[in-house]
């Protein structure tokens, strides 16, 4: 048991993992945050909700406690930046999405506080990870891991215009085979409710990066969700009724990319 994360162990080659689905801030970092902060508006509200549908399918799944702004799970840890020249946020992040500061003056965290985050929080997320994705590999002879993610559908500070509904990643091909790839793609193209791209803006975070190894039998995919699709984005209210409508295609994602 881990105050940092749950992990529900299923019996799939399939691991689904939520790393900016926590919103927990302990209470001396969130005092030194702002009041817009404090509220951690950068979340990837609900994913956990819109794919318990996976859990009932067998497949692992994997949620962090904590929100981003302790430390981003999603980023390698020394901080390189994984689009460089274009605006992003970091792996404990001073700025939100709005391009706004984070932390009140002064209060930011230092190098050696960053370490010490990485240690608390990020390295027992990475430890559960990866066992979990040996565990799998090791049971199966393959394992797929599914990073879900979702964004506002507008975020000026990181990319202009409206985000495609659904964007998917592979670091350019390089997290998973030329096949589960155009699987996938194939079953984006097969539905006209959603725009979707392939490696466009979002090419996948450290995660997918890292883990994606297709040449060791584990394959790695990202999915970046505009949250206009599933929630009121400007209530941060969770609408069953457009979940509803997407997760059957969530579902055959899954299911295209085990085939």
């Amino acid at each position: 048991m881990s105050d940092v994360f749950e992990l529900h162990r299923g019996r799939l080659p399939l691991l689904v993992s939520l790393p900016h689905d926590g919103t927990a801030l302990p209470d001396d970092i969130a005092a030194r945050l702002t009041a817009t902060a404090r509220g951690v508006p950068d979340t990837d509200w609900f994913v956990s909700r819109l794919y318990d549908f996976a859990l009932a399918m067998g497949a692992s799944v994997l949620v962090p406690r904590y929100s981003r702004y302790v430390v981003d799970l999603n980023r390698p840890p020394d901080d390189v930046s994984l689009y460089p020249g274009q605006n992003t946020t970091g792996l404990c992040p001073a700025t939100g999405f709005d391009g706004e500061p984070i932390y009140l003056p002064g209060q930011a965290p230092s190098p050696d506080e960053v370490q010490a985050r990485v240690q608390r929080y990020w390295r027992p997320y990475h430890e559960a990870l990866a066992g979990e994705l040996e565990r799998l590999r090791a049971a199966h002879g393959r394992a797929l891991l599914w990073e879900g993610h979702s964004i506002r559908s507008l975020v000026p500070f990181l990319f202009e215009g409206r985000l495609p509904d659904l964007n998917l990643g592979t670091a350019a091909g390089a997290s998973c085979t030329a096949a589960t790839q155009a699987r996938l793609e194939a079953v984006l193209a097969g539905q006209g409710d959603y725009t979707w791209v392939s490696n466009g803006r979002f090419k996948g975070g450290h995660i997918t990066r890292h883990y994606g190894q297709p040449a060791r039998g584990v394959e790695a995919i990202q999915l970046e969700i505009a949250q206009c699709c599933y929630m009121d984005e400007a209530a941060a209210r969770y609408e069953p009724a457009l979940a509803s409508r997407l997760q059957p295609l969530l579902g055959d994602l899954l299911r295209s990319a085990l085939a």
